[in-house]
């Protein structure tokens, strides 16, 4: 196994012979929800147009990108990270353990995993960090786009739950909304209790 960053990779490397998958996550910055990963095989028979860094579209292109995603791809698999484990181990600790959940829950095992950003989880194929992984590689692009309307789907759900806080607005971000929201209610069961402005608010409770 190997963990290497590999900005010009397919200019070092030929991957026809490789099952590969790649993987991205959504989520690591807000104040509440989990963080989630996602992990995509393409099949090169079925080609997807359009797949680019989640946040380079829309999000009625992210949904129907989705759609096709799960339709054409070889394998796919959305995992997540509690706030709990959050809490606990961290947001890098918990996004790489999102990554290995999601990498483990694909139907076809890779030989090789391309990894969005400067680091890999622990995994048991080889693994390469990309840094701009979802705008260089498409199945990290893929991959970011099922984390990233995952997530969004998740941040809906839990404004039902708790529609004080604004989630269906901000998604969990640390808005203008969203932290006087916190200000005026308090931190919820899924802020993130470690993030310096949850924090903040529990110790003045």
């Amino acid at each position: 196994m190997s963990n290497l960053e590999l900005p010009l990779f397919e200019e070092q490397f030929d991957f026809d012979n490789q099952l590969v998958c790649g993987v991205d996550e959504a989520g690591r910055g807000p104040l509440a929800g989990a963080v989630f990963a996602a992990a995509v095989i393409l099949d090169p028979a079925r080609p997807i147009a359009g797949l680019k860094d989640s946040k380079k579209l829309s999000e009625i292109k992210r949904d129907q990108l989705t759609i096709e995603i799960k339709r054409h791809a070889k394998s796919w698999c959305v995992a997540q990270a509690s706030e709990q484990e959050i809490d606990q181990l961290n947001i890098l600790q918990a996004t790489m353990l999102a990554m290995q959940r999601a990498v483990r829950g694909l139907s076809h095992t890779p030989n090789l995993a391309l990894i969005d950003g400067n680091r890999c989880p622990l995994l048991t194929m080889t693994s390469v960090a990309i840094i701009d992984g979802d705008n260089k590689v498409q199945a990290i692009s893929a991959a970011s786009i099922l984390a990233k309307t995952a997530r969004d789907a998740a941040l809906m759900l839990l404004h039902v739950d708790y529609p004080q806080y604004g989630f269906d607005q901000h998604k969990g971000y640390s808005t203008a909304l969203h932290l006087a929201r916190l200000r005026e209610h308090g931190a919820s069961p899924v802020h993130r209790q470690t993030f310096a402005p949850v924090r903040a608010l529990l110790v003045r409770a």
